[in-house]
């Protein structure tokens, strides 16, 4: 399991005072925001996680991406209308070492990842959860990646219709990917990375529906969006 926090940080940034501003759908990552989005994710979002977990068994272990060096990264250039945008402490993994969570998977424990991660020179960075999901799952030779959010899947035509596209390939996404806006855009990113480093299949579901994950996986029909390989005709499962 990789996780964010998105609006656990903005709620915390707000009780400190500090402003919450966003550019190509990533959260710009001063000092300060780091040191709190540190502290969200490890301390408090990834803790109610595991406990969650933990109520029902296996048991589950939290992990920070900085530990072991398991997302190794380097600053992330963003672009908005094709102009460079500064998003500050932003980062792109460049390697994943998943000898830490295969350790754990082979004890049969549960990793619950925090998506933080680390430079060369020991700069930590904060990285998107999709993004970083997506290259866990890449390094790991998974044969799904599943995007759990707060929509349906991918839009046919937002905001006209609330239609949801049930599967496309990494073509077809490319061709949607600049009529694409807001926080999709890296959900959708990281879908794209996924297939095209060997995952089979990635889905986005909304994780607000009871037993999506079941539905989307063993139906037929899914519920949400699932994106294969160019080569690929399939059903969600």
């Amino acid at each position: 399991v990789v996780h964010g926090g998105g609006p656990q940080i903005s709620e915390m940034l707000g009780r400190l005072g500090i402003e919450s501003t966003f550019a190509a759908g990533m959260r710009i990552t001063t000092p300060e925001v780091l040191d709190v989005a540190r502290m969200v994710l490890t301390g408090q979002v990834q803790r109610e996680l595991v406990n969650l977990i933990n109520r029902h068994g296996p048991f589950a272990v939290g992990v920070s991406g900085e530990d072991a060096h398991l997302f190794e990264a380097q600053r992330h250039v963003a672009s908005v209308d094709g102009q460079p945008v500064d998003v500050g402490l932003v980062g792109d993994v460049t390697s994943v070492r998943t000898e830490l969570v295969e350790t754990l998977l082979k004890d049969g424990l549960i990793p619950v990842v925090s998506s933080i991660g680390v430079g060369d020179d020991g700069t930590v960075y904060n990285i998107n959860a999709d993004i970083a999901a997506s290259a866990l799952a890449a390094g790991l030779n998974a044969d799904k990646l599943v995007v759990m959010t707060d929509v349906a899947g991918l839009y046919a035509n937002w905001p006209a219709s609330d239609e949801v596209i049930p599967e496309l390939s990494s073509a077809e996404l490319k061709e949607m990917m600049p009529g694409i806006s807001g926080g999709m855009i890296p959900k959708l990113r990281a879908c794209l990375e996924a297939v095209e480093s060997g995952v089979s299949r990635a889905h986005i579901i909304d994780g607000r529906v009871e037993h999506a994950m079941l539905l989307e996986v063993i139906t037929n029909t899914g519920v949400g969006t699932v994106i294969h390989a160019d080569d690929e005709q399939v059903s969600s499962t």
